[in-house]
């Protein structure tokens, strides 16, 4: 998971409720002084929500860009329903496709992880909402043989145990570098995550197929592929491979893992500005 360096918006962003023709979405909202020239939507990962963006608002901001952090349907602060139909991936991207258009402007549309896969979906239903799409630490298909092993276990618990007892539980794998700077915003996320909503994408992150040519179809839209240098996810040679394939642009983040956006979030910004300022 995305692990936030704090689940405190800065200055520049508002924690808010998009009210979209499917229902009503927690969002962090953050916004330049002046006009923005460009709106981005960014989707959360697996486990994650809108915090794991936190560190990217600011940068985004001064450089002229509204950034709308969005929790998908039951994620964190955005409340999903008990059925396992209602997080199927072509569900997930019609929510994305309501949000795309309760912002009522063009976007571009960034997915880290299980949300790269959703924000492909999204556009492959519908193109025109979207100036742009980058897909961060997200790959062509199913995730490494390691992370199905790792999601059939996780799902296997969520569907015996409470949430309570499957975070002790994992917290007790986690070796003691890995402890988290914000130990309690990411207790408070997992508890108020819904455990079908991950049982359901989940699955998904196991079975999705390569729809790599399909996307790569859809013209003109400009797309970029980021990664860290490390990814236990996917291999990077994935991200490699999928980037030429795309004909998108290819960045690396010098030092960072899964989650580029909290790993290096400077940096990141800085990368992704630089596509969305060419993205016209």
């Amino acid at each position: 998971m995305s692990r936030p360096p704090t689940f405190t918006p800065p200055p520049c962003a508002h924690a808010r409720t998009l009210t979209t023709r499917r229902g009503r979405f927690a969002v962090l909202d953050a916004r330049p002084t002046g006009v923005p020239q460009g709106t981005v939507l960014l989707l959360p990962g697996y486990t994650g929500s809108k915090e794991d963006f936190i560190a990217l608002l600011e940068p985004l901001t001064e450089s002229g860009y509204r950034a709308v952090a969005v929790d998908g349907r039951g994620q964190y602060e955005t409340e999903g329903p008990d059925t396992q139909e209602a997080y199927n991936q072509g569900e997930l991207a019609a929510d994305v496709l309501a949000q795309a258009a309760a912002l009522d402007t063009p976007v571009h549309l960034l997915g880290h992880s299980l949300g790269g896969q959703i924000a492909r979906a999204a556009v492959l239903t519908e193109r025109s909402p979207f100036l742009s799409l980058t897909l961060m630490s997200s790959g062509p298909a199913q995730v490494s043989e390691l992370q199905r092993q790792r999601l059939k276990m996780l799902g296997d618990a969520l569907a015996t145990m409470t949430m309570e007892q499957v975070w002790e539980a994992m917290r007790a794998m986690d070796p003691p570098e890995e402890t988290p700077v914000d130990g309690s915003g990411l207790r408070g996320r997992w508890l108020r995550t819904n455990p079908v909503q991950l049982i359901a994408t989940g699955r998904q992150l196991t079975t999705e197929p390569d729809r790599v040519d399909e996307l790569a179809a859809v013209q003109p839209l400009p797309k970029h592929v980021v990664s860290g240098e490390r990814d236990d996810t996917w291999p990077v040679t994935l991200f490699d491979s999928m980037a030429t394939r795309l004909r998108a642009r290819r960045t690396v983040v010098a030092g960072a893992q899964h989650s580029p956006n909290t790993d290096r979030p400077l940096e990141t910004a800085a990368a992704l500005t630089e596509f969305w300022d060419g993205a016209y």
